[in-house]
């Protein structure tokens, strides 16, 4: 069993290495307790009561801190404003020729069709998302959607 429990800690630790999003550490301190018992000689009984009980104990305790402190919450910055807002098309928006230029909040941004279709100059959009340095937007289709907010 010794073997064994060398080889789940060393499977659980590259799975958690390969993938970093807390998937099997819990297995792998687990894994480790176990081979401890091995090592000092306890029956199979104890290394499996050892594996599960110490794996459910860190997956309890730990996990949730680690996600408080691996927090993937996105971060609005000062750009994120204009999403949302009626802006103007000052250039053809055509994804395929790689260009187009929408006027929103006093600045000029670049733009591409969240649809793929071309928008003429002179349409009213609204922005959806921020991709790099791009707004993706669709065009108004609510005459009343259009007031500038």
């Amino acid at each position: 069993m010794l073997y064994i429990w060398l080889a789940a800690l060393v499977l659980f630790t590259i799975l958690e290495a390969a993938t970093v999003n807390l998937v099997s550490v819990w297995f792998a301190v687990g894994s480790l307790a176990a081979l401890i018992a091995a090592v000092c000689g306890g029956p199979l009984w104890l290394q499996i009561a050892l594996f599960l009980a110490v794996s459910g104990a860190v997956l309890a305790f730990v996990r949730p801190l680690a996600k408080k402190l691996v927090s993937t919450r996105r971060r609005p910055t000062n750009a994120d404003r204009v999403i949302g807002r009626v802006c103007t098309v000052t250039e053809d928006v055509d994804n395929i020729a790689g260009r187009g230029a929408v006027f929103v909040d006093g600045k000029t941004w670049t733009a591409r069709s969240a649809g793929g279709a071309p928008i003429p100059k002179g349409t009213l959009v609204r922005p959806l998302a921020i991709e790099g340095v791009k707004l993706m937007v669709a065009p108004v289709t609510e005459p009343a959607a259009a007031d500038k907010t």
